[in-house]
């Protein structure tokens, strides 16, 4: 079992000039904490549930490469990049890009996206459900081509590339960890199996539904449901207690899930807490996981 930070808010006491020194403390805390991974939104403006639009907003891919050169060990990651805030061979180039400053230690992950406010906002287009599920699909598909290697054109319904070069290729061996979000169980979770290395879920009810769903469509796809890593967005919603961390780890790896993603809330300072979390958590549940 593994643990990992995603930080969702910038709303960091001292303003502006505050931001880079805090993310990159928290970066490095992290690190030297022993978390598995670390995580942004890819939003423009901040997401209603965690506050208001006007609220701070850091470009996902240039902030983690800030954290990139301050950390040795732990993989970075965007929970999750919408497919169309980027066209996807610039979006395998960049993840590509990290994945090589960074020792080997990107992921992607990626969605259908969701949030039009940003995209009416800054001019992105977003067209409708189904298109964004096409385009998602081309992406994976056009990530997986890439990163083998083959330059040959691209020829899909939404994107054509006439030649599909990625130099430098990516350190990690067969390419970056994909990871999906969304628990969709006709699309999103149906891509997970025909596409990813890792799926994530939200932490409640339906979780156990969706793992079920998930291991259906590997069977139909032929895919072993052991071979895609689970990981779950979890939430310490009584503050910062060691307990209650290692209490959501132990039940989620009692659900199957191999990684918990907690997201820090605007205010939270988690990443000692969750290093204390680790420490405790190997006792009770193997980290190989």
């Amino acid at each position: 079992m593994h643990i990992g930070l995603q930080v969702p808010s910038f709303t960091f006491s001292g303003g502006p000039e505050q931001i880079g020194p805090t993310f990159g403390r928290i970066a490095k805390e992290a690190d030297e904490a022993g978390l598995r991974s670390f995580w942004v939104m890819d939003h423009f403006f901040q997401i209603n549930v965690v506050g208001a639009a006007e609220e701070p907003m850091l470009e996902g891919y240039s902030a983690l490469a800030y954290a990139a050169a301050l950390t040795k060990r732990i993989t970075l990651g965007t929970m999750v990049t919408g497919v169309t805030y980027r066209h996807p061979g610039l979006l395998v180039k960049t993840v590509t890009t990290l994945d090589v400053l960074s020792g080997g230690r990107a992921w992607l992950g990626i969605g259908a996206a969701w949030n039009d406010e940003e995209s009416r906002g800054l001019g992105v287009a977003f067209p409708p459900t189904a298109e964004r599920f096409e385009r998602l699909e081309e992406t994976l598909k056009i990530a997986h081509q890439m990163w083998q290697g083959d330059e040959s054109a691209f020829e899909g319904e939404h994107y054509r590339l006439e030649r599909p070069l990625n130099s430098p290729p990516a350190l990690q061996r067969p390419h970056p960890p994909i990871l999906i979000g969304g628990g969709g169980e006709k699309k999103t979770l149906r891509f997970v199996a025909k596409h990813a290395d890792a799926c994530n879920l939200f932490d409640g009810e339906e979780l156990p539904r969706k793992l079920e769903v998930l291991r259906e469509h590997c069977e139909r796809e032929g895919r072993d449901y052991a071979d895609i890593q689970k990981t779950a967005l979890a939430f310490l919603r009584d503050g910062t207690s060691v307990d209650a961390a290692v209490d959501t780890v132990g039940r989620l790896a009692e659900s199957g899930i191999d990684q918990v993603i907690f997201s820090q809330a605007t205010g939270q300072d988690l990443a000692g807490v969750l290093g204390e979390a680790v420490a405790q958590t190997e006792k009770i549940v193997p980290a190989g996981r």
